[in-house]
């Protein structure tokens, strides 16, 4: 089964205890203006179907890739403060466009200035056993010669980490 961004939100909203108005925050710090009703519609599960395509309800707004990309900017400038772009550098980050797991995975380890040691020991937490080269590849950028794209077994356990982790 995919894991889709909703999901994803909805795992690291638990992972790292984020209260409903904290995710309204998040999102506003991101450049996305969500009212309170909006984000807890984001927070629900897109339902599939036996043919596996994604039924829309009026319960529901699906997170595409640019709201999910909004969100962790605005997670590292919530957990980290804003800070004063340096000259050239444009007020708010450009959205990449990345494969969304090793967007994740970079994004957090950001936010929560985590080392890539944490990061191996989070994903050990939940099991899995990753190298520093294959972590490496996993947090360079799309194009690099030794980039690789994250799969959701890896998305899902660096998840399944930061709830162990985090909340004990």
């Amino acid at each position: 089964m995919n894991i889709d961004n909703n999901d994803i939100l909805i795992r690291l909203r638990y992972a790292l205890d984020i209260k409903n108005i904290e995710m309204v925050e998040i999102f506003n710090l991101g450049g996305l203006d969500l009212t309170k009703e909006e984000v807890l519609k984001v927070l629900t599960k897109s339902q599939d179907v036996e043919n596996h395509e994604i039924v829309e309800d009026e319960g529901h707004i699906p997170c595409d890739d640019e709201m999910f990309e909004s969100f962790l900017n605005g997670l590292i400038t919530f957990k980290r403060g804003t800070q004063d772009p340096k000259p050239g550098q444009p007020d708010k980050p450009e959205l990449s466009y990345e494969h969304v797991n090793n967007l994740l995975l970079k994004k957090v380890k950001i936010a929560l200035s985590l080392t890539g040691e944490d990061m191996i020991d989070t994903l050990e937490l939940a099991g899995v056993k990753i190298t520093k080269g294959e972590l490496s590849g996993l947090l360079r950028r799309e194009g690099h010669k030794n980039y690789k794209v994250c799969g959701d077994r890896y998305a899902r356990n660096f998840l399944k980490g930061l709830t162990l982790k985090y909340r004990g």
